[in-house]
């Protein structure tokens, strides 16, 4: 909609996030070092379940000369990485769903140098999320890169689990009682924009309040990539409570 702020939605969207992952800008810096570690500074990136896109926005800024494709199914995200990406010819996004076998055929390449996600894919339970990594190895070239910052829970350290969500969640009350935006409120705000009114009613047809999958170990993701068909898998990046887990193809 023409006069809509999107990259102020886009802030707003990376400001709410950060209630929950207060190092999400950390995980994002170490996923950018490795994409030119193992691929190099001109990547071809698919952003998978983009959201906003802020993914590919950190990306274009720090490699003017790469390319991303977003994939999403959200609409209300979608719009709003649509309005910030306009005229970006760099950006390319795709609305699809990940779950369906055939989503792979609306992209507009066949290989990416690096395929990238984070905080997204721990909606998919585990059994989809192996299918998803089936797909994901036929579209990272060889050589290339898939990434993934996400939950990965350790249920073998249950003591360790949860010290580190008691304190995390007490900091979450601290931010919270300063002003901090939490989910429910930042899709109230949406909802209340002529522009994203729309998108977000669209988006609660389609996911409902919240759809949590399955939070599988790191290991667990290294080894379903391997699986999969990539040759090296491993983190290297960590929180107390997240992971950037990465595979070599």
């Amino acid at each position: 909609m023409t006069g809509t702020d999107w990259a102020a939605w886009q802030r707003s969207w990376d400001r709410q996030q950060e209630w929950y992952m207060p190092d999400r800008e950390e995980r994002f810096r170490v996923m950018l070092d490795m994409v030119e570690a193992v691929v190099g500074p001109k990547p071809r990136v698919l952003d998978l379940a983009c959201g906003t896109g802020s993914i590919t926005d950190r990306l274009l800024r720090r490699f003017p000369d790469s390319t991303s494709t977003g994939v999403d199914l959200d609409p209300a995200l979608l719009a709003i990485a649509e309005g910030h990406f306009a005229g970006d010819e760099r950006v390319t996004l795709v609305a699809a769903d990940l779950k369906d076998p055939a989503w792979t055929a609306l992209l507009p390449h066949d290989t990416y140098d690096a395929v990238l996600t984070a905080t997204a894919l721990h909606w998919l339970h585990s059994e989809p999320l192996t299918a998803l990594y089936g797909r994901l190895s036929g579209l990272v070239r060889d050589g290339g890169v898939f990434m993934n910052a996400d939950h990965m829970i350790d249920e073998t350290t249950p003591r360790i689990n949860a010290a580190e969500r008691a304190h995390r969640h007490a900091a979450m009350d601290r931010a919270k009682a300063a002003g901090a935006q939490d989910w429910a409120e930042w899709w109230a705000a949406a909802a209340a924009d002529p522009a994203l009114a729309g998108p977000t009613a669209r988006r609660f047809e389609i996911y409902g309040e919240h759809a949590d999958g399955d939070t599988p170990s790191a290991r667990w993701h290294a080894d379903a990539l391997r699986a999969a068909g990539f040759a090296e898998a491993r983190p290297v990046w960590a929180s107390p409570s997240d992971t950037l887990l990465l595979a070599v193809k």
